[in-house]
C-alpha cells in the first residue's frame, strides 16, 4: 500500500510553516498538547531533537507537501531497555483524513526497524479520543493508568499508558 505521507527529521527550514500550522491548530491541540508557537519555541524543540535521545519527525502530505503533523520519539533509551516514548499531533486542515495514522505507522516502523527499538510507549490523556483510537488502530494496547502523570498546559494531567513491542508490530496483518 502506498502511503499518502512522508516523514523525515525536523530541520530548521520547517520553522515558519510549523509555527503557522501550530498557531492555526490551537483549538485542535488544547488541552492535549502545547507545541511551539514561535521561533524561539521552535528552535528549543529543534535543539531537543538531537537524534540520540529524541527525534522529531515532520509528517508531510505527499500530494501537497504541506505539514500534516509531528511524530516525536522522546527519551530514547538504549542498552537493556531499547525503549522510547511516542507522541504525535496533527494540524488543522489536515486532520480527519488518516494522514496521522499513516505518519505514526511509518514512525513506529522506523523506530523498530531502523533504530532497533524493542518497545514504544504512548501516554495519552483519557479524554483524547482521537489519539486513543489511533493508538488502538495501530495495535498498541492499554497497559495502565497514571494519575497526574505529565504537566501539560500548566496542569498535572492523568494519562493512560499505551504500548507496543517490536514483535507485536512485526506480527500485525
Amino acid at each position: 500500500m502506498s502511503s499518502s505521507v512522508i516523514i523525515r527529521p525536523v530541520r530548521a527550514d520547517d520553522c515558519a510553516e510549523l509555527v503557522v500550522a501550530n498557531l492555526a491548530s490551537i483549538a485542535l491541540h488544547e488541552p492535549w498538547v502545547y507545541p511551539c508557537r514561535d521561533e524561539v519555541g521552535f528552535h528549543a524543540y529543534l535543539r531537543h531533537c538531537d537524534g540520540e535521545r529524541a527525534m522529531g519527525l515532520v509528517a508531510r502530505e505527499k500530494a501537497s507537501g504541506r505539514i500534516a503533523g509531528i511524530v516525536n520519539l522522546n527519551e530514547i533509551v538504549r542498552g537493556f531497555f531499547q525503549n522510547a516514548y511516542l507522541g504525535y499531533y496533527g494540524v488543522a486542515g489536515m486532520n480527519g483524513r488518516g494522514l496521522m495514522s499513516e505518519a505514526v505507522s511509518l514512525a513506529v516502523s522506523y523506530a523498530f526497524r531502523e533504530l532497533g527499538l524493542h518497545r514504544l510507549e504512548a501516554n495519552i490523556q483519557p479524554g483524547n479520543t482521537p489519539s486513543r483510537a489511533l493508538a488502538g488502530r495501530l495495535g498498541f494496547r492499554q497497559e495502565g493508568f497514571s494519575p497526574r502523570y505529565l504537566k501539560i498546559g500548566g496542569e498535572w494531567r492523568d494519562h493512560e499508558r499505551w504500548a507496543i513491542l517490536s514483535e507485536d508490530w512485526s506480527a500485525r496483518p
